[in-house]
Protein backbone atom coordinates (compact mmCIF):
# COMPACT_ATOMS: atom_id res chain seq x y z
CA UNK A 1 0.00 0.00 0.00
CA UNK A 2 1.79 3.02 -1.21
CA UNK A 3 0.90 5.90 1.15
CA UNK A 4 3.41 7.44 2.34
CA UNK A 5 3.95 9.47 -0.99
CA UNK A 6 0.34 11.08 0.09
CA UNK A 7 1.42 11.55 3.80
CA UNK A 8 4.61 13.53 2.23
CA UNK A 9 2.35 15.12 -0.19
CA UNK A 10 -0.26 16.21 2.63
CA UNK A 11 2.54 17.40 4.93
CA UNK A 12 3.65 20.59 2.14
CA UNK A 13 0.20 21.04 1.98
CA UNK A 14 -0.57 21.75 5.81
CA UNK A 15 2.62 23.03 6.88
CA UNK A 16 5.83 24.36 6.22
CA UNK A 17 9.27 21.96 5.44
CA UNK A 18 10.96 24.12 8.30
CA UNK A 19 8.72 23.45 10.59
CA UNK A 20 9.47 20.85 13.25
CA UNK A 21 5.90 19.04 12.44
CA UNK A 22 6.64 18.59 8.76
CA UNK A 23 8.39 15.21 9.13
CA UNK A 24 5.03 13.97 11.62
CA UNK A 25 2.55 14.91 9.29
CA UNK A 26 4.99 13.75 6.56
CA UNK A 27 5.68 10.13 8.40
CA UNK A 28 2.65 9.16 10.46
CA UNK A 29 -0.17 6.81 8.93
CA UNK A 30 -3.07 8.60 8.69
CA UNK A 31 -5.14 5.50 7.21
CA UNK A 32 -4.43 3.28 10.02
CA UNK A 33 -6.29 5.38 12.94
CA UNK A 34 -9.60 5.92 10.41
CA UNK A 35 -10.24 2.31 8.36
CA UNK A 36 -13.75 3.75 8.74
CA UNK A 37 -16.04 6.71 8.92
CA UNK A 38 -19.37 8.27 8.74
CA UNK A 39 -20.11 10.88 5.52
CA UNK A 40 -22.57 12.86 5.74
CA UNK A 41 -25.16 12.70 2.77
CA UNK A 42 -27.55 15.19 1.29
CA UNK A 43 -30.30 13.76 3.12
CA UNK A 44 -28.72 14.65 6.65
CA UNK A 45 -28.21 11.15 7.18
CA UNK A 46 -24.68 9.49 7.32
CA UNK A 47 -23.66 6.63 5.47
CA UNK A 48 -20.67 4.60 6.53
CA UNK A 49 -17.38 4.30 4.00
CA UNK A 50 -15.16 1.16 4.64
CA UNK A 51 -11.27 1.86 3.81
CA UNK A 52 -10.91 -1.36 2.59
CA UNK A 53 -13.59 -1.68 -0.12
CA UNK A 54 -11.75 0.93 -2.15
CA UNK A 55 -8.00 1.21 -1.23
CA UNK A 56 -7.54 4.48 -3.54
CA UNK A 57 -10.18 6.11 -2.35
CA UNK A 58 -9.71 5.69 1.06
CA UNK A 59 -5.89 6.87 0.49
CA UNK A 60 -6.81 9.78 -0.77
CA UNK A 61 -9.47 10.33 1.81
CA UNK A 62 -7.52 10.29 5.14
CA UNK A 63 -4.58 11.54 3.13
CA UNK A 64 -6.64 14.84 2.73
CA UNK A 65 -7.12 17.99 4.75
CA UNK A 66 -10.28 16.96 5.94
CA UNK A 67 -12.20 15.75 9.50
CA UNK A 68 -13.36 12.44 9.20
CA UNK A 69 -16.45 11.41 11.42
CA UNK A 70 -15.67 8.42 13.36
CA UNK A 71 -18.56 8.06 15.67
CA UNK A 72 -22.06 9.37 15.31
CA UNK A 73 -24.09 8.74 18.89
CA UNK A 74 -22.69 5.76 20.26
CA UNK A 75 -22.26 3.70 17.12
CA UNK A 76 -18.64 3.97 16.46
CA UNK A 77 -17.66 2.98 12.82
CA UNK A 78 -15.46 0.18 13.24
CA UNK A 79 -18.43 -1.74 15.21
CA UNK A 80 -21.17 -1.87 12.37
CA UNK A 81 -21.15 -5.17 10.94
CA UNK A 82 -23.49 -6.85 7.97
CA UNK A 83 -26.43 -5.91 6.34
CA UNK A 84 -26.41 -2.51 8.91
CA UNK A 85 -22.86 -1.53 7.07
CA UNK A 86 -25.52 -0.33 3.90
CA UNK A 87 -27.97 1.78 6.65
CA UNK A 88 -28.24 5.22 6.72
CA UNK A 89 -27.61 6.26 10.17
CA UNK A 90 -29.32 9.41 12.00
CA UNK A 91 -27.54 10.97 14.99
CA UNK A 92 -24.41 13.58 16.14
CA UNK A 93 -20.99 13.15 15.37
CA UNK A 94 -19.62 12.16 19.00
CA UNK A 95 -15.68 11.49 18.15
CA UNK A 96 -13.34 12.13 14.82
CA UNK A 97 -10.24 12.55 13.15
CA UNK A 98 -9.43 16.22 13.16
CA UNK A 99 -8.38 17.81 9.99
CA UNK A 100 -4.48 17.45 10.44
CA UNK A 101 -3.79 21.48 9.64
CA UNK A 102 -5.98 22.11 12.25
CA UNK A 103 -4.04 19.84 14.45
CA UNK A 104 -0.97 20.89 13.62
CA UNK A 105 -2.20 24.72 14.50
CA UNK A 106 -3.34 24.01 17.65
CA UNK A 107 -0.01 22.57 18.65
CA UNK A 108 1.58 25.48 17.06
CA UNK A 109 -0.62 28.07 19.21
CA UNK A 110 1.09 25.70 22.58
CA UNK A 111 4.37 26.83 21.52
CA UNK A 112 5.29 23.43 21.80
CA UNK A 113 9.43 22.79 23.33
CA UNK A 114 10.74 19.41 22.27
CA UNK A 115 11.12 18.71 26.33
CA UNK A 116 7.94 20.01 26.96
CA UNK A 117 5.74 17.31 28.83
CA UNK A 118 2.33 17.40 26.99
CA UNK A 119 -1.07 16.54 27.61
CA UNK A 120 -3.74 15.91 24.39
CA UNK A 121 -6.97 14.51 23.72
CA UNK A 122 -7.27 11.36 22.31
CA UNK A 123 -9.96 10.72 19.26
CA UNK A 124 -8.93 8.86 16.53
CA UNK A 125 -5.69 8.87 17.81
CA UNK A 126 -3.82 10.86 15.24
CA UNK A 127 -3.42 13.64 17.06
CA UNK A 128 -1.34 11.67 19.67
CA UNK A 129 0.89 9.94 17.27
CA UNK A 130 1.75 13.04 15.61
CA UNK A 131 2.83 14.83 19.12
CA UNK A 132 4.45 11.58 19.73
CA UNK A 133 6.47 11.34 16.31
CA UNK A 134 7.21 15.07 17.26
CA UNK A 135 8.55 14.52 21.05
CA UNK A 136 8.73 11.04 21.71
CA UNK A 137 6.48 8.79 23.55
CA UNK A 138 7.84 9.42 27.41
CA UNK A 139 6.63 13.30 26.89
CA UNK A 140 2.77 12.74 25.37
CA UNK A 141 -0.11 11.77 27.92
CA UNK A 142 -3.64 11.34 26.19
CA UNK A 143 -7.12 11.35 27.39
CA UNK A 144 -10.34 10.40 26.45
CA UNK A 145 -13.86 10.27 28.18
CA UNK A 146 -14.85 6.95 26.36
CA UNK A 147 -13.70 3.43 26.97
CA UNK A 148 -13.99 2.17 23.71
CA UNK A 149 -12.29 4.57 21.99
CA UNK A 150 -9.32 4.65 24.09
CA UNK A 151 -8.94 1.16 23.36
CA UNK A 152 -9.02 1.68 19.61
CA UNK A 153 -6.57 4.62 19.58
CA UNK A 154 -3.90 2.52 21.96
CA UNK A 155 -4.11 -0.37 19.86
CA UNK A 156 -3.73 1.46 16.70
CA UNK A 157 -0.57 3.88 18.03
CA UNK A 158 1.05 0.80 19.19
CA UNK A 159 0.68 -0.70 15.87
CA UNK A 160 2.16 2.26 14.40
CA UNK A 161 5.14 2.28 16.60
CA UNK A 162 3.84 4.39 19.38
CA UNK A 163 3.12 3.81 22.85
CA UNK A 164 2.14 7.25 24.71
CA UNK A 165 0.69 7.02 28.34
CA UNK A 166 -3.08 6.17 27.05
CA UNK A 167 -6.42 6.49 29.80
CA UNK A 168 -9.56 7.04 30.33
CA UNK A 169 -10.70 9.99 32.17
CA UNK A 170 -12.77 12.98 32.08
CA UNK A 171 -10.70 16.43 30.98
CA UNK A 172 -12.97 18.15 32.99
CA UNK A 173 -11.85 16.74 36.17
CA UNK A 174 -8.64 15.57 37.90
CA UNK A 175 -6.16 14.91 35.69
CA UNK A 176 -3.39 12.13 35.47
CA UNK A 177 -0.32 14.20 35.94
CA UNK A 178 1.14 17.50 35.80
CA UNK A 179 2.15 19.06 32.05
CA UNK A 180 4.12 21.78 30.43
CA UNK A 181 1.24 21.81 28.40
CA UNK A 182 -2.40 21.27 27.87
CA UNK A 183 -3.88 20.70 23.98
CA UNK A 184 -7.85 20.15 24.17
CA UNK A 185 -9.16 19.49 20.22
CA UNK A 186 -12.45 19.34 22.04
CA UNK A 187 -14.31 22.77 23.31
CA UNK A 188 -14.83 23.63 27.01
CA UNK A 189 -16.83 25.91 29.17
CA UNK A 190 -15.07 27.39 31.29
CA UNK A 191 -11.64 26.40 31.58
CA UNK A 192 -11.57 23.32 33.77
CA UNK A 193 -10.02 24.54 37.37
CA UNK A 194 -8.03 21.05 36.96
CA UNK A 195 -6.03 22.06 34.28
CA UNK A 196 -4.73 24.83 36.02
CA UNK A 197 -4.11 22.24 38.99
CA UNK A 198 -2.17 19.94 36.36
CA UNK A 199 0.14 22.73 34.54
CA UNK A 200 3.46 23.42 35.58
CA UNK A 201 4.59 27.02 36.57
CA UNK A 202 5.11 28.40 33.25
CA UNK A 203 2.67 26.09 31.35
CA UNK A 204 0.05 26.69 28.41
CA UNK A 205 -3.34 25.66 27.92
CA UNK A 206 -4.75 25.63 24.80
CA UNK A 207 -8.52 24.78 24.03
CA UNK A 208 -11.48 26.01 22.35
CA UNK A 209 -14.80 27.72 23.71
CA UNK A 210 -17.78 25.57 23.48
CA UNK A 211 -20.12 26.29 20.84
CA UNK A 212 -17.64 29.21 19.64
CA UNK A 213 -15.41 29.10 17.24
CA UNK A 214 -13.13 30.41 19.39
CA UNK A 215 -9.02 29.10 20.08
CA UNK A 216 -8.12 30.64 23.60
CA UNK A 217 -4.29 30.22 24.72
CA UNK A 218 -3.03 30.98 28.60
CA UNK A 219 -0.22 30.56 30.51
CA UNK A 220 -0.04 29.52 34.26
CA UNK A 221 1.16 32.81 36.38
CA UNK A 222 2.82 32.44 40.32
CA UNK A 223 -0.38 32.78 41.56
CA UNK A 224 -2.16 29.69 40.47
CA UNK A 225 -4.11 31.56 37.85
CA UNK A 226 -2.80 32.01 34.03
CA UNK A 227 -3.34 34.99 31.45
CA UNK A 228 -4.12 34.96 28.10
CA UNK A 229 -6.11 35.64 24.66
CA UNK A 230 -8.58 34.42 22.21
CA UNK A 231 -6.78 34.26 19.25
CA UNK A 232 -7.19 36.24 15.86
CA UNK A 233 -7.16 32.30 14.65
CA UNK A 234 -10.85 30.38 14.56
CA UNK A 235 -11.32 26.86 14.74
CA UNK A 236 -14.51 24.25 15.66
CA UNK A 237 -14.31 21.30 18.17
CA UNK A 238 -17.01 18.70 19.21
CA UNK A 239 -17.85 19.88 23.16
CA UNK A 240 -16.84 17.57 25.97
CA UNK A 241 -19.19 15.27 27.04
CA UNK A 242 -19.65 13.19 30.23
CA UNK A 243 -21.21 10.00 28.52
CA UNK A 244 -21.57 8.08 25.35
CA UNK A 245 -23.38 10.80 23.62
CA UNK A 246 -24.26 14.33 23.99
CA UNK A 247 -27.75 15.57 25.32
CA UNK A 248 -30.25 16.75 22.85
CA UNK A 249 -33.05 19.25 23.07
CA UNK A 250 -36.40 17.30 24.71
CA UNK A 251 -38.19 16.10 21.36
CA UNK A 252 -41.55 18.20 22.50
CA UNK A 253 -39.27 21.10 22.26
CA UNK A 254 -38.32 19.87 18.78
CA UNK A 255 -41.69 19.32 17.81
CA UNK A 256 -43.34 22.60 18.99
CA UNK A 257 -40.60 24.72 17.29
CA UNK A 258 -40.90 22.64 13.94
CA UNK A 259 -44.92 23.52 13.89
CA UNK A 260 -45.92 25.89 16.99
CA UNK A 261 -46.83 29.14 15.97
CA UNK A 262 -45.12 30.27 19.49
CA UNK A 263 -45.74 33.48 21.98
CA UNK A 264 -44.41 35.72 19.70
CA UNK A 265 -44.46 36.66 15.86
CA UNK A 266 -42.25 39.25 14.10
CA UNK A 267 -40.40 40.23 11.42
CA UNK A 268 -36.82 40.15 11.33
CA UNK A 269 -35.31 43.55 10.28
CA UNK A 270 -31.96 41.47 9.07
CA UNK A 271 -32.05 39.09 5.69
CA UNK A 272 -31.82 35.09 6.82
CA UNK A 273 -28.73 33.84 8.76
CA UNK A 274 -27.44 30.74 9.98
CA UNK A 275 -25.06 31.70 13.21
CA UNK A 276 -22.85 29.04 12.74
CA UNK A 277 -21.65 30.10 9.20
CA UNK A 278 -21.06 33.26 10.50
CA UNK A 279 -18.37 32.23 13.43
CA UNK A 280 -17.66 35.77 15.26
CA UNK A 281 -21.92 36.28 15.44
CA UNK A 282 -21.97 32.97 17.03
CA UNK A 283 -19.34 32.87 19.21
CA UNK A 284 -20.55 36.32 20.77
CA UNK A 285 -24.02 35.18 20.65
CA UNK A 286 -22.48 32.00 22.54
CA UNK A 287 -21.23 33.82 25.22
CA UNK A 288 -24.32 35.60 26.22
CA UNK A 289 -26.63 32.65 25.90
CA UNK A 290 -24.39 29.41 26.28
CA UNK A 291 -26.43 25.68 24.94
CA UNK A 292 -27.73 26.94 21.72
CA UNK A 293 -28.64 24.03 18.75
CA UNK A 294 -28.71 25.26 15.24
CA UNK A 295 -30.63 23.71 12.51
CA UNK A 296 -31.82 25.11 9.08
CA UNK A 297 -33.77 23.42 6.26
CA UNK A 298 -33.41 24.62 2.80
CA UNK A 299 -36.30 23.36 -0.04
CA UNK A 300 -35.77 26.24 -3.58
CA UNK A 301 -36.14 29.56 -2.08
CA UNK A 302 -37.83 28.08 0.62
CA UNK A 303 -35.60 28.23 4.10
CA UNK A 304 -36.07 27.81 7.46
CA UNK A 305 -33.58 28.73 10.62
CA UNK A 306 -34.05 27.51 14.15
CA UNK A 307 -32.47 27.87 17.38
CA UNK A 308 -33.38 25.56 20.28
CA UNK A 309 -32.11 26.21 24.41
CA UNK A 310 -31.79 23.50 27.05
CA UNK A 311 -34.65 25.73 28.70
CA UNK A 312 -37.16 25.47 26.44
CA UNK A 313 -36.67 28.51 24.40
CA UNK A 314 -36.67 28.02 20.63
CA UNK A 315 -37.40 30.61 17.65
CA UNK A 316 -37.62 29.81 13.98
CA UNK A 317 -37.13 32.20 10.96
CA UNK A 318 -38.52 31.26 7.57
CA UNK A 319 -38.54 32.94 4.17
CA UNK A 320 -39.98 32.03 0.93
CA UNK A 321 -36.91 34.36 -0.90
CA UNK A 322 -33.59 35.38 -0.87
CA UNK A 323 -34.63 39.00 -0.23
CA UNK A 324 -37.34 38.82 2.01
CA UNK A 325 -37.39 39.73 5.75
CA UNK A 326 -37.74 36.80 7.34
CA UNK A 327 -40.79 36.26 9.41
CA UNK A 328 -39.75 34.84 13.21
CA UNK A 329 -41.84 32.85 15.61
CA UNK A 330 -40.30 32.93 19.32
CA UNK A 331 -41.15 30.79 22.25
CA UNK A 332 -40.05 29.82 26.09
CA UNK A 333 -38.27 32.01 28.70
CA UNK A 334 -35.76 33.78 26.34
CA UNK A 335 -36.08 34.93 22.90
CA UNK A 336 -32.97 33.61 21.49
CA UNK A 337 -33.65 35.45 17.89
CA UNK A 338 -33.77 39.36 19.69
CA UNK A 339 -30.50 37.98 21.04
CA UNK A 340 -29.05 37.45 17.82
CA UNK A 341 -30.13 40.66 16.30
CA UNK A 342 -28.51 42.26 19.52
CA UNK A 343 -25.83 40.87 18.39
CA UNK A 344 -26.50 41.68 14.81
CA UNK A 345 -27.04 45.16 15.58
CA UNK A 346 -23.96 45.76 17.49
CA UNK A 347 -21.94 44.69 14.44
CA UNK A 348 -23.48 47.10 12.02
CA UNK A 349 -23.15 50.07 14.74
CA UNK A 350 -19.09 49.13 15.46
CA UNK A 351 -18.23 47.67 12.17
CA UNK A 352 -16.98 44.46 14.12
CA UNK A 353 -16.95 41.95 17.24
CA UNK A 354 -14.66 42.32 20.36
CA UNK A 355 -14.38 38.51 21.03
CA UNK A 356 -11.46 37.89 18.90
CA UNK A 357 -8.29 39.14 20.22
CA UNK A 358 -9.70 39.89 23.57
CA UNK A 359 -7.97 39.10 26.88
CA UNK A 360 -8.30 36.37 28.76
CA UNK A 361 -7.38 36.30 33.04
CA UNK A 362 -8.32 33.07 34.90
CA UNK A 363 -7.43 33.45 38.27
CA UNK A 364 -6.59 30.96 41.05
CA UNK A 365 -10.46 29.68 41.27
CA UNK A 366 -11.45 29.12 37.71
CA UNK A 367 -12.81 32.34 36.77
CA UNK A 368 -12.10 32.97 32.90
CA UNK A 369 -12.71 36.63 32.10
CA UNK A 370 -12.58 37.94 28.90
CA UNK A 371 -11.95 42.03 27.74
CA UNK A 372 -11.19 43.75 24.99
CA UNK A 373 -11.54 47.87 25.20
CA UNK A 374 -15.01 48.41 27.19
CA UNK A 375 -16.14 44.92 27.32
CA UNK A 376 -16.53 42.21 29.11
CA UNK A 377 -17.36 39.14 29.78
CA UNK A 378 -16.98 36.16 32.49
CA UNK A 379 -18.09 32.77 31.13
Amino acid sequence: MKWLPLARRLAHEVVRPESRWHTAVATVPRHQFVPRWWEAADDGLWRLRDGGSDVQSWLDTVYSDQTLITRVDAVHADTVAGPDMDIPFDGAPTSSSTLPSLVVRMYRHAMIDDRDRVLVTTGSGYGTALACARLGDDLVTSIDVDEELVRMAKDRLKLCGYQPQVEVCDITGTLPGTYDRIVATVSVRPVPLSWLHALRPGGRLVTTIAGTGMILTADKNADGGATGRIEWDRAGFMQTRHGSVYEQPPGDTWKEAAEGDGEEITTSRYPLLYPPDAWDVMSMLELKVPGIDYRRDEDGDARAVWMLHPDGSWARATTTGRLESPTVHQNGPRRLWNELERVRNRLNREGALPVYGARVTITPDGATTLTRGGWTITL
